[in-house]
């Protein structure tokens, strides 16, 4: 963590300890003398990576800080040991690289979803499954994105404009895609990536 970074962390511990909520990025930027509000997202994306903090992105002064045993160990990096066949056998070499989920979501700011359901399971992604997806507002045709339907449902399809409406398609035969006025469809992410716990 860097000194900006554990002022930031600091200053917000202590004005929920003062006030009973968390600050908006304005006080924080007050509080710290921060010129931008870029900059205090940007702190705040960086904590929220590292596990240090939590926001909820449907309320307002969402910002939790993490007690120290739910952050749990913080695994920046992976060691990469190289690649492994999945067809035939190829011969074992040890890389010295790592990698780590920053290398995968950047500066994006992206949030976690998990998979209920099966409707895009030939995409591989199946019931159980976590989704990382950078919030956006927009998508390119054929994109996996988290759309909300009709001010109330969301899912998880690809994306295809047709005139004005919207065709949401599952990736499984089985199912028929939706197809809504555009003006009842809101993008709330695109995905980045899929994790899987066995």
């Amino acid at each position: 963590m860097t000194k900006r970074q554990k002022e930031v962390l600091d200053f917000i511990t202590g004005f929920v300890q003062r006030n009973g909520y968390s600050p908006s990025f304005e006080e924080i930027a007050r509080g710290l003398n921060l010129k931008s509000l870029a900059t205090v997202h940007k702190h705040i994306t960086n904590l929220q990576n590292k596990g240090l903090l939590a926001r909820a992105h449907n309320r307002s002064r969402s910002l939790d800080v993490l007690p120290p045993r739910s952050r749990g160990r913080s695994v920046d990096r992976l060691p990469l040991m190289g690649r492994i066949a999945a067809g035939r056998p190829v011969e074992a070499a040890e890389n010295a690289e790592s990698i780590s989920l920053g290398d995968i979501i950047g500066n994006r700011e992206v949030f976690a979803l998990q998979v209920h359901g099966e409707s895009m399971r030939d995409e591989h992604i199946v019931d159980g499954d976590y989704v990382l997806v950078e919030r956006t507002n927009t998508a390119r045709q054929g994109e996996i994105i988290v759309a909300l339907v009709r001010g109330a449902e969301t899912t998880l399809k690809r994306f295809y404009l047709e005139g004005s409406m919207v065709r949401l398609q599952p990736s499984n035969a089985e199912m028929n895609p939706i197809i809504v006025p555009a003006a009842q469809v809101a993008i709330q992410g695109r995905v980045l990536g899929m994790l899987r716990k066995y």
